[in-house]
């Protein structure tokens, strides 16, 4: 549709009216088709039992009739194995969709947090834990050099040494 013709609100909900009223009857005409075919199969498999007869013809006829009950319920089993199969395959193929299409995993974000903190978190209340990492290391040290301690001494004692090492570069 262009813009300058747009459809009146009536009009819109004349045609939804008239849509769910063909739907209606759809849903009815199949209800009654579904009736009449479960009519037809009842009357195909199970047949009115005919019960006129003496006693031995009757048990003969509930004989038959537990033997088909008994092959029913077999079918019923083995109908509903078959749909809770089916049901755990279905369940399996949507996992495994899911893990194929990935999960989004969320960006992380900086937490500035104590181990102390992240231990308790971790653990919960109820434990307290401390983590001195500082405590566990090595402690080391420093040596103090004497050597560079006698050396150093008067300062003009240096000079002077060094003023007769100069003197006597220059006399050679």
């Amino acid at each position: 549709m262009s813009e300058g013709k747009r459809m009146t609100s009536s009009r819109r909900h004349h045609l939804k009216s008239l849509m769910l009223q063909i739907a209606a009857n759809w849903i009815e005409q199949e209800t009654a088709d579904i009736a009449a075919a479960k009519e037809a199969h009842l009357a195909e498999t199970c047949p009115a039992p005919d019960l006129s007869g003496d006693q031995a013809a009757l048990m003969d006829i509930c004989k038959k009739l537990y033997q088909s009950l008994d092959k029913i319920d077999e079918d019923r089993y083995d109908s509903e194995a078959k749909v809770v199969k089916t049901d755990k395959e279905i369940a399996e193929l949507k996992l495994k969709v899911t893990e194929l299409g990935g999960v989004k995993k969320p960006a992380l974000k900086k937490v500035r947090m104590s181990a102390d903190a992240m231990l308790q978190a971790l653990l919960g209340g109820k434990h307290k834990v401390t983590m001195d990492l500082r405590a566990n290391l090595k402690q080391v040290k420093k040596e103090v050099k004497e050597e560079a301690a006698e050396g150093v001494g008067d300062w003009r004692k240096n000079i002077e040494d060094k003023a007769d090492r100069k003197k006597m570069f220059e006399t050679s």
